[in-house]
């Protein structure tokens, strides 16, 4: 048997990383918040997850050179909206830079003040718990507290490339 200490580590090609990773299927969402000022922050991250019912915990990655990270710290909260299958385009607007990402799109307030975004199949309003630096990217957690869920398929990623799954009513 090879223990961890007799494995050497050798030159990960980041390339293969990012294929290998990519084959994972994630859901897509789009992180939101508004500090003091009234400024609204926003961005793409597919690293979500849950993290404990009791507390309930979820978490999410973001690039440590994110332009929104810092105001999603300052906030204090946020909010995790899940995008529905037709709203890739919403996306892919969140993952690049912008001076306003909240341009013509319907949202409303939420309990703590961030952004939901209108036509999510869930909203996720969370106050900040946790920032854990780790690698080029930090993992922020964040304290449940209100739910919604809607009707609707998700929006997924799989190998760099947005879809969406099909129910099993539709192959019935």
């Amino acid at each position: 048997m090879v223990t961890p200490r007799q494995l050497r580590a050798g030159q990960l090609d980041s390339w293969d990383f990012r294929q290998a990773v990519g084959s994972f299927t994630t859901g897509v969402t789009v992180v939101t918040t508004c500090d003091d000022s009234g400024t609204r922050y926003g961005l793409t991250a597919n690293s979500f997850a849950s993290v404990s019912l009791e507390p309930p915990l979820v978490l999410f990655c973001v690039d440590h050179r994110a332009p929104s990270l810092e105001g999603l710290i300052r906030s204090g909260h946020f909010a995790i909206n899940v995008l529905a299958s037709d709203q890739e385009e919403i996306a892919r607007r969140f993952a690049r830079p912008a001076d306003d990402k909240f341009a013509g799109l319907d949202w409303r307030v939420g309990i703590f003040g961030a952004p939901l975004l209108d036509r999510c199949i869930a909203h996720i309003e969370c106050s900040f718990e946790h920032r854990h630096p780790s690698g080029d990217h930090d993992i922020i957690i964040g304290r449940v507290h209100r739910v919604k869920f809607y009707a609707g398929e998700p929006l997924i990623f799989h190998r760099s490339r947005f879809g969406t799954v099909v129910s099993d009513s539709a192959t019935g």
